[in-house]
Formats: structure tokens, C-alpha cells, sequence
């Protein structure tokens, strides 16, 4: 499983649009393959930073996503959006590997 992480600089007076957008992209990524984590907003500290985490079952995966996605009425819709209403400022994207099961200390050869 690859995981990719965006972390947005937005625009805190087009909150709302930035939300529309949001949601609008939980939905795509759904339908286009993808397992969407969700967005986090803003809400104590920084007014102007999110982040959004979502994941497919490989690097091949997440790039035949970006190829359908690029075609995909939809997709293009919810970026002219973006576009024009200026609610994003910039992004940067992250890819990582999750670890989601653990282990005791004992198991891991922590303690004698």
C-alpha cells in the first residue's frame, strides 16, 4: 500500500470552497480506486494550512489513477473550480508506506 499526503496552503477567507473541493475529491478518489483517509481543516493554530491522506494498493496503482484522472470529466471539474476560486495557494505532496498493526515490546525483542 502507498499512502499519499498533502499537506495545502490555503486561502482561510474561501474556507467554504476549499471544503467543496475537499469533499468533492473524497468522492473521486473512491470512484477512481483509491481508499480516501479524509481532510483535516483548520481549526485551532494555522488558518490557512490542511492536510488530506489517501491511499491505493501500489506506486502502479496510484499512477494509473493519476493517467484515468486526468481524462476524468469529474476530476477536471472540481481543478477549474479550484482554479477559479483561488482557495488553494500551493500544495506539496508526500508519499509513505503505512504501518498499521503493532507489536508488544516483548514480541519486538525490546525486553529480556
Amino acid at each position: 500500500m502507498i499512502t499519499c499526503t498533502l499537506k495545502y496552503i490555503i486561502d482561510p477567507y474561501k474556507l467554504s470552497e476549499f471544503e467543496a473541493y475537499s469533499k468533492a475529491w473524497i468522492y473521486l478518489v473512491e470512484k477512481l480506486g483509491g481508499q480516501h483517509h479524509g481532510y483535516l481543516l483548520p481549526h485551532e493554530g494555522p488558518n490557512n494550512v490542511a492536510y488530506a491522506n489517501f491511499s491505493f494498493d501500489s506506486l502502479a496503482a496510484y499512477e494509473a489513477y493519476r493517467e484515468t484522472m486526468a481524462a476524468d470529466p469529474e476530476c477536471q471539474a472540481v481543478y477549474a473550480f479550484a482554479e477559479k476560486t483561488r482557495c488553494i495557494v500551493s500544495f506539496e505532496r508526500s508519499f509513505t508506506r503505512p504501518l498499521l498493526s503493532g507489536a508488544t515490546p516483548q514480541e519486538l525483542g525490546m525486553m529480556e
